[in-house]
């Protein structure tokens, strides 16, 4: 291999394009980012690793927009914390945000009420054991996975 990878790399995104998301190429096969397939179809995928990368890059993103919000949240345990970044990366911040009740309960330290307050929302309704799993770990500051 003695090719310029960098020239390769200008080469296929100019001929390419840059998408940063997911759209339907000229034959009809999703596709994202520089001309990465990702339609099952035709044999696209992203690997394990590519997606623990995205993961990663979404945590980072998910962490900052709820410490900026809610920086009361960096006070709490490590099994709350985790709930409360759990919800944001399912919901957006604006979803959690939108959980009034249950964040100042959260705050106030009543976990239990915080707790049986998640699992009455239609959040609860439609991720089901996410929620009750998540709820129990808001009780008890346990969370075990």
């Amino acid at each position: 291999m003695n090719y310029d990878r960098d020239a390769l790399r200008r080469q296929l995104k100019l001929h390419e394009g840059f998408v940063p998301h997911a759209y339907r190429d000229s034959l009809g096969f999703l596709t994202i980012g520089i001309g990465r397939l990702i339609d099952k179809a035709k044999g696209g995928r992203i690997t394990e690793d590519e997606a623990y990368y995205l993961l990663e890059n979404d945590i980072i993103e998910k962490e900052g927009e709820l410490f900026s919000r809610l920086p009361w949240v960096r006070n709490l345990d490590d099994a709350r914390q985790r709930v409360l970044l759990d919800f944001t990366f399912n919901l957006g911040i604006g979803g959690v945000l939108g959980f009034k009740n249950t964040l100042r309960l959260i705050e106030a330290g009543r976990y239990e009420a915080a707790a049986e307050n998640m699992l009455q929302s239609k959040w609860a309704g439609q991720v089901k054991s996410r929620a009750t799993r998540l709820a129990k770990a808001m009780e008890t500051g346990t969370l075990e996975i």
